[in-house]
């Protein structure tokens, strides 16, 4: 359930009408619902309260400094994937002793920076990742507490670019080297073997797969207590699905019930990383049409936005339900492609949609884009990125202006010889 619904025929977020956030910081923009998040973030963490568990929020599904801020109020960690996160998460609020750090690719400055600020535990995807912790735990002389993210070999079955726990991902270890990864850990005077995490992917549609991953983990966790080396986290990751059309996810507490099935008597602390499913369908974004152009056997509607704001469609062919901001009457549909103004083929949200006719200048809702749209967004054709509001209850707050043109060139500087 989300807190976007239509009164009088005119869109709202809560009790703003998107017509009035679009007057005041015109379009694109991407509008957030406070209550929606809240909801979202109190019906999953509640739903595991029987075990003893962090949810760690997925940063990089939205790292918007007030959506990090809501996060640390309401009681959750994070999951983060950069120093640049890291930053962010402390910086909103969020203990570091509620932080897990995942990634393949973590640099010396990321890893130094955790180890410094006392992170919750390191998720380790390399042999050689375990090799540059262990050398900055001696020279900080700070114990760090770690896991090995193995990579369970299962399919969770959706979108190619988002599965991560096949053997041909990058991501994580093969139970193999990561047994082996472990014993040399617990000879290493500094490093703790805290926990062991999988993650197998993201917009998962059932919960065959987690199932599937979590017994995986618990047979590795008896092998290691076999070998002495107790485990005291058990990080599953995140990846549960939301609905963009028709999908049918799994309810929270669905998938806290065989969590709590298949982990019941380990004595395990569950870490969750969340993210889509909390935020995705708290955000919508807002874009105007500027033209439709008619050719044969074909209309678009070209819009404001574009690919660099929201890339879902192009990267993915990812579906995201668009309706207009403002009903129209009567029932005049037509099938349009929603397009904008990058110059790619690849800059559309639509393609083929059944869309009821407006006009120049009416303002279309892309829903379902809280998750993966602003923190995926980027400067392509130099074009500047857009406003994003929170609303809650009858007020809404820029809580990221518009760039302006001179942002477009920030940090930037042009040699001496060039400057005549």
């Amino acid at each position: 359930m989300h807190y976007f619904e239509y009164k009088k025929g005119q869109l709202y977020c809560e009790k703003v009408p998107l017509t009035e956030i679009a007057n005041a910081v015109g379009t694109p923009f991407y509008v957030y619902s406070y209550r929606t998040l809240e909801r979202h973030f109190r019906i999953f963490n509640d739903a595991f309260k029987k075990m003893p568990h962090i949810t760690c929020y997925s940063c990089k599904a939205n790292a918007s400094s007030a959506i990090l801020r809501m996060i640390a109020r309401f009681g959750g960690g994070a999951d983060i994937v950069s120093g640049g996160e890291l930053y962010k998460a402390l910086r909103a609020g969020i203990p570091a002793d509620r932080i897990v750090f995942s990634g393949a690719g973590k640099t010396e400055e990321e890893l130094r920076s955790a180890i410094r600020v006392g992170i919750l535990m390191i998720n380790i995807e390399s042999e050689g990742e375990l090799q540059a912790v262990s050398q900055l735990s001696r020279i900080l002389k700070k114990s760090v507490p770690v896991s090995i993210r193995v990579n369970p070999e299962i399919d969770p079955r959706t979108h190619p670019y988002i599965t991560t726990g096949l053997k041909k991902n990058k991501f994580g270890v093969l139970w193999k080297d990561a047994h082996r990864l472990y014993r040399e850990m617990k000879r290493e005077p500094f490093l703790v073997p805290a926990g062991i995490s999988s993650h197998i992917g993201s917009q998962i549609l059932e919960l065959a797969p987690f199932v599937e991953a979590v017994r995986s983990l618990r047979s590795m966790v008896r092998q290691l207590k076999g070998d002495g080396i107790l485990i005291r986290m058990i990080d599953i990751g995140g990846g549960l699905g939301i609905t963009y059309k028709d999908e049918l996810p799994p309810h929270p507490e669905e998938y806290a019930g065989v969590m709590e099935r298949e982990l019941e008597g380990m004595g395990l602390m569950l870490i969750l990383e969340p993210g889509r499913v909390l935020v995705g369908n708290s955000g919508v974004f807002v874009t105007k049409l500027l033209y439709i152009k008619k050719i044969p056997d074909k209309t678009f509607y070209i819009v404001d936005g574009a690919m660099n704001d929201l890339v879902r469609p192009a990267l993915y062919d990812a579906y995201h339900e668009i309706i207009p901001v403002k009903k129209g009457k009567g029932d005049n549909v037509k099938v349009v492609d929603i397009v904008g103004p990058v110059c790619e083929s690849g800059d559309f949200f639509a393609k083929d949609r059944s869309m009821a006719h407006i006009k120049t200048g009416d303002l279309l809702a892309i829903l379902g884009a809280g998750a993966y749209g602003f923190s995926m967004s980027s400067n392509y054709n130099a074009r500047r990125r857009a406003a994003e509001v929170l609303v809650k209850d009858r007020e809404f707050y820029v809580i990221r202006k518009r760039e302006t043109l001179r942002d477009l060139t920030r940090g930037e500087s042009v040699p001496p010889f060039l400057e005549a």
